[in-house]
């Protein structure tokens, strides 16, 4: 699957961030932390092929670059947690694809999730670009 790079965490420090890319087929590739907190991870109900990381919201600014301007105004799924701490828990299909990982540089504390596009739409309304909680 051919990725388009969208962006990343604006907090970067050494090229490793939590990433947005988009992909040819209507999905969103969503690099993030791995979570490995029991009590964040016990809130989360996982299918044998899925997987959950954590984003900072200010990720979900780059998702203008690919037509969707807005801001999230809805914790819903693929949404499954918002922390305290201006970061979310994003639920989806764990990547295993070599060609896809292949064009990301993915280190060891961070993995990638695939979300449909129209739920990541279905989380936006048009506004200023600031997150609401």
């Amino acid at each position: 699957m051919a990725l388009r790079f969208l962006g990343k965490d604006a907090n970067s420090v050494g090229g490793d961030s939590p990433t947005l890319y988009a992909t040819g087929t209507d999905t969103f590739i969503v690099q993030g932390w791995i979570v490995t907190d029991p009590d964040l991870l016990a809130k989360v109900t996982l299918d044998a092929d899925q997987d959950v990381v954590e984003i900072p919201f200010n990720l979900f600014d780059h998702l203008a670059k690919d037509g969707l301007p807005g801001v999230v105004t809805s914790w819903l799924p693929p949404i499954v947690h918002v922390t305290d701490h201006q970061t979310c828990l994003i639920q989806g299909a764990r990547v295993t694809d070599p060609e896809t990982l292949t064009q990301m540089a993915i280190p060891s504390h961070e993995s990638c999730v695939e979300v449909p596009r129209d739920a990541i739409a279905d989380l936006l309304e048009e506004g200023d670009g600031a997150h609401h909680a």
